[in-house]
């Protein structure tokens, strides 16, 4: 059913794949729905931050490696999904034009001790870009069927009525870093995740049948329609957005508004249970470290304890990230 599984992968292979050609209006395109800050939206916009020219996202150069990977790695088939990312870094930033493709090694292989009929591969991925820089890395785990196996039943998943969430109108003042107290956290509110925005994520993105088609998914290990892990992540990063615009404007009436920088990666993201369609998350974010830049004056930068909770108060996916946030204003 899978059309590829777990014995196909060999401890020290090396996988490559690509290239895609990136283009300025998918760029933008992603950047206004999911991430809309000024170096990702705007040239001119761009000039004046911390990066200085057009980029882009991070959590769309991760979406290109995770297109990259299902096509040639997984040769176009389907997995049986992911438990999480060990470690994604950002190296480079992303241009208009670029030529990405991957180098994926397969690190180890185990067979699942709990449920037979599948096993975790791990994997280490490098994207590079036409000028062979490497712009982003990641050390991540897949699931894959057992060749011969039986499978286990699908989940039995209860349908949900969707309730579209209200927007909030809460605000908070933003501080520079050197003031941010850690341990605040910041209810970042609600998404829903429809089966239209899911199959059209997974379209462009993450193209496995769980992804893509309701009566595809059925007959996996899901049982029903899901979204892509990226997904779930950036409409984090939606939240994000969303919610600070409502605090840069309540900060912009007293004072100046400390900026966002990129960020350099992450750490130990766990999609802890499946985001079906009609699910609701809401978000959340806690400031756990800072540390001054010494190589960015005015600059530090921030670490962040992320996670999502679905309608059933279940916690179904966690991350630790890291960004650049202004440390005090201009002088």
């Amino acid at each position: 059913m899978t059309g590829i599984v777990f014995e196909d992968f060999i401890p020290g292979a090396v996988i490559e794949g690509g290239p895609i050609i990136v283009t300025r209006d998918e760029l933008v395109a992603f950047a206004r729905e999911f991430d809309p800050q000024p170096f990702h939206l705007d040239e001119a916009a761009a000039e004046a931050t911390f990066v200085g020219q057009l980029i882009g996202s991070g959590w769309q150069s991760a979406g290109f490696g995770m297109r990259l990977l299902q096509k040639h790695v997984f040769r176009g088939a389907t997995s049986m999904g992911s438990p999480g990312i060990l470690q994604l870094r950002w190296l480079r930033p992303v241009l208009p034009g670029d030529a990405l493709r991957i180098v994926v090694t397969v690190d180890s292989c185990r067979a699942s001790n709990t449920k037979p009929d599948r096993g975790f591969v791990r994997f280490d991925l490098t994207l590079r870009n036409g000028r062979d820089e490497t712009v982003m890395t990641q050390a991540f785990t897949v699931m894959f069927a057992r060749r011969g196996a039986t499978p286990l039943p699908p989940r039995v998943v209860n349908p949900v009525e969707p309730e579209a969430p209200v927007e909030g109108t809460d605000a908070e003042r933003l501080d520079f870093l050197a003031d941010a107290p850690i341990g605040a956290i910041r209810d970042l509110g609600r998404h829903l995740f429809t089966p239209e925005a899911i199959v059209a994520f997974a379209k462009t993105y993450d193209p496995q049948a769980f992804h893509l088609d309701r009566q595809a998914a059925r007959q996996t290990h899901f049982g029903a329609l899901c979204a892509s892990g990226w997904h779930t992540a950036a409409a984090w990063m939606k939240r994000l957005h969303i919610t600070r615009a409502r605090d840069m404007a309540l900060t912009a009436q007293s004072g100046p508004v400390p900026q966002l920088g990129p960020s350099p990666g992450f750490r130990d993201m766990r999609w802890l249970a499946p985001v079906y369609a009609g699910d609701t998350l809401r978000y959340g974010c806690t400031l756990t470290d800072k540390r001054q830049s010494a190589s960015r004056p005015g600059w530090g930068l921030a670490t962040h304890h992320n996670t999502a909770v679905n309608q059933h108060g279940t916690k179904v996916f966690e991350f630790t990230g890291s960004v650049f946030w202004q440390w005090e204003p201009s002088a």
